[in-house]
């Protein structure tokens, strides 16, 4: 076979590689996307005109007051407001909480690595249950506090160990440099560790900051009577429940109670998962970035 036989085989494998590349990546892309633009469809249509069905990637009858129906309902700036705090505030302090322990257990001059480890590994199988877990907030006196949102979640033995995993893979000459050079332990954790460790971090830290947000159950739990410490996935879920009863028992109740009657559950629904999830994806780009590997490569050499 010549060499011109064998370049055009090359390139025409190639070309149908690509093709079936393009063609496999489109249907994971279709695959991805139409749920969420039906979802989507679904909350911009018209409620009585849902019901039918037959609705796929956009709307048949537009309209916004699904969401105007969600927006009338009290509390929900309020727990607009707790929500944004409780992510910020639970993401930074269960970043830096998860972070420390990894970088403790990842030492190998820490002598208790192995008890410690083992210790959280069984609270990923074992827990006390629910009703310990109220009695011990209580006692902390935790209930009816911000706080309630905070501190249970700081340590995360799932995230401690993906954080060390990640840092076992560093070289650990960094920090022996670093020694030589005057530095502590606290000083090598920040101006090294956490520098290297953007890719995993940024993981985490979407991790934390989704499971903050979409919280609920801790808030009916321990501040379902604080209406200044509700959260929004709280009074959106409230808002559903009413949905579904056909009434609108809000303050606001004279107005809402007809509103109701010519509201679907279904587009109700839909709505509030396009609220909820909106303020994720506009997060989602600024820590994609980080999202990948080799950021050490060349670090060190032999």
């Amino acid at each position: 076979m010549s060499k011109a036989n064998k370049a055009f085989n090359a390139t025409t494998s190639e070309k149908i590689f690509d093709v079936a590349n393009y063609v496999v990546m489109g249907l994971i892309l279709i695959v991805t996307l139409y749920p969420f633009l039906n979802v989507l469809a679904i909350s911009l249509n018209e409620s009585s005109d849902t019901v039918r069905g037959g609705i796929y990637l956009w709307p048949r009858e537009f309209t916004l007051e699904n969401y105007k129906t969600i927006f009338q309902y009290d509390g929900l700036i309020q727990g607009a407001q707790v929500s944004l705090a409780r992510t910020i505030v639970g993401t930074v302090l269960g970043l830096v909480s998860s972070s420390m322990v990894a970088y403790t257990l990842a030492r190998p001059d820490f002598r208790a690595k192995k008890f410690v480890s083992t210790f959280l590994a069984l609270t990923m199988y074992f827990s006390g249950g629910l009703i310990p877990g109220y009695i011990l907030m209580r006692d902390l006196n935790l209930i009816g506090t911000f706080w309630i949102y905070i501190f249970p979640a700081l340590i995360s033995a799932f995230n401690v160990f993906v954080i060390r995993s990640f840092i076992d893979g560093l070289p650990y000459a960094l920090q022996e440099s670093a020694k030589l050079d005057g530095a502590n332990d606290f000083k090598i954790y920040y101006k090294i560790i956490l520098p290297l460790c953007k890719p995993v971090l940024a993981t985490i830290a979407l991790f934390l900051a989704v499971g903050q947000w979409n919280s609920w159950f801790d808030t009916y739990l321990y501040n379902g009577s604080k209406p200044e410490l509700t959260t929004l996935q709280y009074e959106l879920m409230k808002v559903l429940q009413s949905t579904q009863q056909g009434s609108g028992a809000t303050v606001n109740a004279n107005d809402m109670a007809q509103q109701m009657a010519n509201i679907s559950p279904e587009s109700i629904r839909m709505a509030i998962t396009i609220v909820v999830t909106v303020p994720i994806l506009v997060v989602y780009p600024f820590l994609q970035k980080y999202f990948v590997g080799g950021m050490t490569l060349g670090a060190v050499k032999a």
